[in-house]
């Protein structure tokens, strides 16, 4: 049976001596955070530990919102050691923060539990000298794992690529070397993130660690591709995966990187098809790719979109930007939605073409009388100049609507 291969995380017993040696040299806890915040390790207690500490030990995580305060801080970004401040609301006592930087890399945070005032000038000397030793050793083992997620990252995207020479290539690599699976069920998801200032190196830092977490479970083996402002996860599943399983991994990575980023960043995902070869993979990359314009432009769909779900959508967001315009909606429905003025018409229209032309159905939902519901039938009839009881036309409305949908949110649209 293949071991599938699992990349080690920073840390290791060098990174723990460090840490012990200068908590124990402070008499002060000490821990080692990723940029993220998320715990590489920790010394014992000295009697200073906090609620925050106390959790993240227990939980092997801080709570989210431990974690936004510290990055709305900037400690992430900081070049310098610094303190900060503390939040009883969060139980969390104030820290000595310094950076863990080596040939402009950001590798992790240091924090000390101190007050600011609180250290002498040779206890931040020991701390600046272990500082330099945790950077060493974080800065070899990027390296190693650089090397080996552009590797990854290079297969993962021949293995979804367009030439298919290189997609078989990749498949037999990725299964020789014991990186994937064969099957049975295959999953591609496309995460995008737009709408944040700055460096994109905070963009694909965020990215990993809302990722990585799905690239090894109970049920699914993947692999991931970072590039920038989006990521591509493919994963083969053991049994296959449910949509509300999809849905709850889906939500699980956009909760994440709005714990990592900053609020005004904007994350879509998008669920591919599911695949019964890992062959198949760039089939449900593609419809991935679909996926994610659709979380884009239906506002409905809270920013995941998955394409065993988006119906006739699927079809129509496939076709290039540049024809996704108001002139594809047809002239009839035009006429209708134009102005804003017949409202209550088109949630009539809606409704009625959802429920197959069912006048009883449509009325019922609508709470209105039949009669009335026949009145505004003619009125849609005879501003679109479309018969209603004809299937080509109910389907051309039908289509109409949702190319509108596209093209128009709701704080879009007339009043």
């Amino acid at each position: 049976m293949k071991r599938w291969i699992q990349r080690a995380s920073p840390g290791g017993e060098a990174l723990q001596s460090l840490v012990d040696g200068l908590a124990e040299e402070l008499g002060r806890s000490v821990v080692l955070d990723d940029p993220l915040v998320r715990m590489i390790c920790t010394s014992r207690h000295f009697g200073d530990e906090d609620r925050v500490r106390v959790r993240t030990l227990l939980q092997g995580i801080a709570d989210d919102e431990t974690i936004r305060y510290v990055l709305s801080r900037g400690v992430a970004q900081w070049t310098r050691p610094g303190h900060l401040d503390g939040r009883d609301d969060l139980g969390l006592q104030p820290r000595y923060c310094v950076p863990i930087l080596e040939r402009g890399h950001m590798l992790g945070i240091l924090m000390v539990v101190a007050k600011e005032g609180d250290l002498t000038e040779a206890e931040t000397a020991a701390i600046a000298r272990v500082s330099r030793a945790v950077a060493a050793e974080m800065y070899a083992e990027r390296l190693a794992s650089d090397a080996d997620e552009e590797q990854t990252r290079s297969l993962v995207n021949r293995l979804v690529g367009p030439d298919s020479a290189q997609r078989s290539t990749a498949r037999r690599r990725l299964l020789d070397d014991g990186l994937l699976p064969a099957g049975p069920h295959v999953v591609v998801t496309h995460v995008a993130v737009s709408g944040l200032r700055g460096p994109s190196g905070r963009i694909e830092v965020a990215l990993r660690g809302a990722l990585e977490p799905f690239r090894q479970t109970r049920t699914a083996h993947g692999l991931l591709a970072i590039e920038q402002d989006r990521a591509v996860l493919v994963q083969v599943f053991e049994r296959e995966p449910s949509e509300e399983d999809l849905d709850l991994q889906s939500r699980g990575i956009v909760r994440s990187l709005e714990t990592f980023l900053d609020r005004g960043a904007a994350t879509v995902v998008g669920v591919g098809g599911r695949r019964a070869e890992l062959g198949d993979a760039w089939i449900s990359h593609d419809q991935a790719r679909v996926a994610v314009r659709a979380a884009r432009r239906l506002p409905q769909l809270g920013g995941i979109g998955d394409w065993e779900r988006l119906g006739e959508y699927a079809v129509l967001l496939q076709l290039p930007d540049s024809a996704l315009n108001d002139f594809l909606v047809p002239e009839p429905l035009r006429r209708l939605l134009g102005g804003g003025a017949h409202a209550r018409l088109e949630e009539t229209l809606r409704c009625f073409l959802e429920n197959a032309g069912s006048v009883p159905r449509t009325a019922e939902i609508l709470e209105v009388h039949r009669t009335s519901l026949y009145y505004r039938l003619r009125q849609i009839q005879e501003i679109t100049g479309l018969d209603l009881d004809d299937g080509a036309h109910r389907l051309v409305l039908h289509m109409g609507l949702r190319l509108w949908d596209l093209l128009h949110t709701p704080a879009e649209r007339p009043a």
